[in-house]
């Protein structure tokens, strides 16, 4: 033994046997004090506690064993080529990082695709200063990820296979009654998106897992109240439930420049007389449609003057001027003439649809959803943030370098990313078409859609 290793066990006993010395003097001096018998022992009670207190600091709280217990969970380990990180006894490659897409400036695509541009036109430290933060960041939600899942898993026991498989069972025929339940079409699907049957049914397995984790992290289940529905509605009737303005007409449009036959001064005349007459044959019912095509000018000829259905606010000038005299009829009525410097207008609206919101008794199923999805997300993050805050992730900050250098020297490469169907089980926002495969992942339910 060295003198160092000496001298602690000597520190040790020496405060062991202070420690000692203190409760027995409290013991002797109680046996020569006339004490009453209750304060007696309400003394010695407290001298048993201080002495069993001191051993305390040998010992380690539940909170500290499982920080410890987490933080080796996550370790820096070398491999072919480079660094992976283990995480509680799963691989997290820096493939898996690079090229998994995540949310990245308003997008979903891939570290690798958003951060190729930066690189080339960055010296190696810029790009890595300007790229550190959002890749560390989808680390860490990886990270989190796999340590909710390990805890959810830990929580269930043995019977998670069990439990599981009758619920993924039924997801996989609803993935492929997405593609109209053509088998060959949903494997097709899979492989694009770099997946087999046994790694959807795996990653589908942690996603329940975790929802149902979440779920149980719930303080209660108290109802929504109506109140909070009303007040969720009216934060969502703008990107979800509005009901835009929609106008479709046909169109007369006689342009003087298109009289060619006549001196230019007469042009403009000539029009609205030639407009004015088809106004009055209109009125006495001939067909607006042979009219347009035996003599409008406008780019609609061909299909009887008839324009596709829009909304009026996208109509630019001079045809806004028809969208404010829409607003005047109802549709199968016919306009007064609509005169500008180049077009007299005569217009026939064949439908309209005035703007407002999808009332609220018809969407109300969709509000509560989004109510259960936000407390969820923010369980979510609750958890999550204890979970990290438990780990030392000092050892990320080398992989997260690892992974950049990666991307750097990728740079001027054609890269072609296995897409993932799964998002990290956080995120509850609803992705775009394309960028994901039919029910996939944790994201906002189908029946909750921008209009």
């Amino acid at each position: 033994m060295d003198a160092g290793s000496v001298l602690s066990a000597s520190s040790k006993l020496l405060s062991k046997w202070k420690r000692d010395s203190a409760v027995l003097s409290i013991c002797i001096l109680l046996t020569k004090k006339k004490i009453p018998a209750l304060v007696l022992r309400l003394i010695s009670i407290l001298v048993l506690l201080l002495a069993g207190g001191c051993n305390s600091g040998d010992k380690l709280s539940s909170a500290e064993k499982e920080r410890r217990s987490i933080t080796q969970k996550i370790q820096l380990v070398e491999a072919t080529g480079g660094y992976v990180l283990m995480v509680g006894g799963e691989t997290l490659t820096s493939d898996e990082v690079i090229q998994t897409p995540a949310e990245l400036g308003g997008t979903y695509v891939s570290p690798i695709e958003h951060f190729q541009p930066i690189a080339q036109a960055s010296e190696l430290e810029m790009f890595k200063l300007r790229a550190r933060s959002q890749l560390k960041n989808i680390l860490m939600s990886k990270i989190s990820s796999m340590l909710l899942y390990q805890e959810a898993k830990r929580e269930v026991g043995d019977n998670l296979d069990a439990a599981l498989e009758k619920q993924v069972q039924k997801s996989m025929r609803e993935f492929v009654m997405a593609y109209g339940g053509d088998q060959i079409k949903a494997d097709e699907a899979l492989e694009a998106n770099g997946m087999d049957w046994k790694s959807f049914k795996e990653r589908q397995k942690k996603t329940m897992l975790i929802q149902w984790y979440i779920s149980k992290k719930k303080p209660n289940n108290r109802p929504i109240a109506y109140g909070e529905l009303i007040d969720c509605y009216n934060q969502m009737k703008d990107e979800y439930f509005a009901i835009p303005s929609i106008i479709q007409f046909r169109l007369i449009d006689i342009q003087p420049n298109a009289l060619k036959l006549w001196k230019m001064e007469e042009r403009s005349k000539l029009a609205e007389l030639l407009a004015s007459r088809l106004l009055e044959r209109l009125k006495s019912g001939e067909d607006f449609g042979k009219l347009a095509m035996q003599y409008s000018h406008g780019p609609m000829r061909e299909f009887g003057g008839l324009w596709k259905p829009m909304q009026p606010d996208s109509l630019a000038a001079p045809y806004d001027l028809i969208a404010a005299e829409a607003q005047k009829l109802e549709p199968n009525q016919i306009s007064d003439l609509i005169v500008t410097e180049e077009h007299v207008f005569i217009m026939k609206l064949e439908e309209k649809q005035l703007g407002g919101y999808e009332p609220f008794e018809r969407v109300q199923e969709q509000v509560r959803r989004k109510i259960e999805i936000d407390h969820q997300n923010e369980i979510f993050e609750k958890v999550n943030a204890e979970l990290l805050q438990q780990a030392e992730l000092s050892n990320t900050d080398e992989f997260v370098d690892f992974c950049l250098d990666k991307i750097y020297q990728m740079r001027d490469q054609t890269v072609t990313v296995k897409r993932n169907i799964y998002q990290s089980p956080g995120s509850q926002k609803s992705q775009g078409s394309g960028s994901s495969l039919p029910g996939a992942g944790m994201g906002m339910p189908g029946i909750i859609r921008r209009r």
